[in-house]
């Protein structure tokens, strides 16, 4: 069985092309066989994207399991070159549809310092500090490998950074709030959305003193 959060090179091609309207801008992508939610934007992400803060000039943020790019290209778009963007992900095709897609939503004039599209497994491949990490994780990948990204992502984070996620209840949104709540304290999580069977969360890396 072939799985997004996997890179099998060899799954044929069909593509697609999706609109998104976030803030009154529309956004145009390509999907593909193999990626997460080939059939566009999922309410999901939307929630994810919705409930994000504004991004200050100067951020850096990481899409971590970019998919086609969604996250990474309207963060790119709505906010502008003043933010640093890495789309990472472990799947080849999702790579390619996340730089094109980039350049098909204008982003093209992005320089390559301020928005990059990398090859990772997890946080294997990702360096440097973060203000914002975003993750809809993988979860057919299995609970093990999504608990490890995010003790993973700890170490990534900047002394005022926050992580992202979204999941569903029917996927065990409450099992992964005790688990953040775990690694990061309670105290540390917040829940920013808790509607229609979607769970949106933000996380904090603990303080020193903590």
């Amino acid at each position: 069985m072939n799985h997004y959060f996997t890179n099998n090179e060899d799954l044929k091609s069909s593509e697609v092309e999706t609109e998104y309207i976030f803030r009154f801008t529309r956004f145009a992508f390509i999907t593909d066989n193999g990626v997460f939610a080939k059939g566009g934007v999922d309410d999901a992400t939307d929630a994810l994207l919705n409930n994000l803060p504004d991004i200050p000039m100067g951020a850096r943020v990481l899409d971590l399991g970019c998919g086609f790019g969604v996250v990474g290209v309207v963060v790119s778009k709505i906010y502008g070159a003043g933010v640093t963007v890495t789309m990472s992900d472990v799947n080849e095709r999702a790579l390619d549809l996340s730089r094109r897609n980039l350049a098909k939503n204008n982003n093209n004039i992005v320089t390559a310092t301020e928005t990059q599209v990398i090859k990772s497994d997890g946080f294997a491949n990702i360096t440097g500090m973060f203000d914002f990490i975003i993750l809809n994780p993988p979860i057919h990948a299995g609970k093990s490998v999504i608990y490890q990204i995010y003790e993973d992502a700890r170490a990534y984070l900047s002394a005022s950074g926050a992580f992202y996620i979204v999941i569903r209840k029917k996927h065990g949104a409450l099992s992964h709030q005790k688990k953040l709540e775990e690694i990061y304290g309670e105290a540390n999580l917040s829940v920013l959305y808790s509607k229609k069977g979607i769970m949106v969360f933000r996380v904090i890396a603990p303080s020193i003193d903590n």
